[in-house]
């Protein structure tokens, strides 16, 4: 028989090899396992890593320096003259570092509002009720608590008409930090991923805020809610109006996030009527009237060489009746080509070498360049019925006149306008 002492001996030594070897599995799955390419550990990890790294460059960007309105702002809301936190050393998680790539600097957007053309109205009131509110709080929360910023704003309209181009300038000109949030942002191939980047969104926009969060063809992101959707794209919709509107929408005070979203469409039909009662601001970009085509191509044409005795501005509005922005910017662009390709040609036919041309040599834009290329249809036919019903009123003058391009009656302006 075993004594008592060896079998508390033997007992002993049995829990220091149990403990020994638990140890060692701690430490194998700690160190080693999780490191390895295909182990038990995040097989992201290095992914979420480099997105860290990129999203901390990225708020970087956003440390400007603050102007008058910055401190005034500070003052106000803080109180306690405390600086805010420098933009990378925020604390994110791996779904709030996705987002952060999306976050634009507004130093880093090119356009502006003295950029647009022919939106003069849409832009004064987008001061007044949405850049004013959402950067200078303190400057309207003393007259009522109802003047602050709208929770969301809606430009829709035909393509081509300045809506995307409006967010933009809306982005730099209000000097909030902007999320240009896309689609595939917010497709994961996990289940719940999807959710918790939504989630990501509002809370990196709350602690950058003031924040505009930008979603073009929102109709294709927050649309109608059918029974046949999939599982996954009604969970991110429920999601995104809980956190948009819901109890966690406003600040420990009471006071509301300055958190806005901007979207774009031209399917406006196709919003789910939860999301349109979220975006209270509502913004028609039509197709633009005669006044605002002339004042996009005096934009468009400011720096380019025009041929004065040839070129009659009113008529070319005139007759690019019914064309978007777009449109109008693709006409000037092929017009501008016109006189480049004629005098290459002349070149060529003369055996000049190309290295040898002068762009100084090159004449200035005419009214007849804007008609005869294949891509403008729309201006060819006006300009077609012009030149239709112009003949009515010219029978009779002498042939061979001067004036190619006859204004045309009231009634026919009207009737392209």
């Amino acid at each position: 028989m075993v004594d008592a002492p060896s079998r508390k001996y033997g007992l002993l030594q049995d829990l220091f090899l149990l403990a020994v070897s638990l140890g060692g599995m701690w430490y194998l799955a700690q160190n080693v396992v999780s490191s390895l390419p295909m182990g038990v550990g995040d097989p992201e990890k290095e992914q979420h890593e480099q997105a860290r790294v990129k999203a901390t460059a990225n708020l970087r960007r956003l440390n400007r320096p603050r102007d008058d309105s910055d401190s005034d702002d500070e003052s106000t809301s803080g109180g306690n003259g405390k600086e805010r936190p420098r933009k990378e050393n925020l604390e994110l998680d791996q779904y709030e570092s996705q987002i952060a790539l999306e976050v634009v600097a507004p130093e880093d957007i090119p356009v502006g509002f003295d950029d647009i053309g022919g939106l003069e109205d849409i832009i004064e009131e987008l001061k007044e009720s949405v850049i004013y509110p959402l950067t200078m709080p303190h400057l309207y929360a003393q007259t009522s608590s109802l003047l602050s910023a709208p929770s969301g704003v809606l430009l829709y309209g035909p393509p081509g008409c300045g809506k995307t181009m409006l967010a933009k300038a809306l982005a730099h000109e209000s000097g909030a930090c902007f999320i240009n949030l896309h689609i595939s942002t917010l497709t994961e191939k996990w289940y719940g991923d999807s959710n918790k980047l939504v989630r990501a969104v509002f809370s990196l926009a709350r602690k950058l805020q003031p924040t505009i969060v930008f979603i073009d063809e929102i109709d294709a992101v927050l649309g109608q809610r059918r029974s046949g959707e999939h599982e996954a794209s009604g969970m991110v919709k429920a999601e995104f109006m809980t956190l948009w509107d819901g109890l966690t929408s406003a600040s420990e005070s009471g006071l509301p996030a300055r958190i806005m979203i901007l979207g774009a469409t031209n399917r406006i039909q196709d919003i789910d009527e939860a999301i349109l009662r979220r975006m209270p601001k509502k913004f028609p970009v039509s197709l633009p009237s005669r006044t605002q085509r002339l004042r996009i191509l005096q934009l468009l044409l400011k720096d380019t060489k025009i041929d004065t005795e040839n070129f009659d501005m009113d008529y070319v509005t005139r007759v690019m009746a019914g064309m978007s922005g777009s449109d109008i910017k693709e006409s000037c662009r092929d017009a501008a080509m016109a006189p480049v390709r004629e005098y290459i040609r002349e070149q060529r036919q003369k055996g000049v070498a190309m290295a040898g041309v002068r762009a100084d040599s090159v004449r200035g834009i005419r009214t007849s360049d804007f008609f005869g290329t294949k891509g403008g249809q729309i201006i060819n036919n006006n300009h077609a019925k012009v030149i239709k019903e112009s003949s009515k009123h010219t029978r009779g003058k002498q042939e061979g006149s001067s004036d190619e391009y006859e204004d045309v009656d009231e009634t026919l302006a009207e009737s392209m306008d």
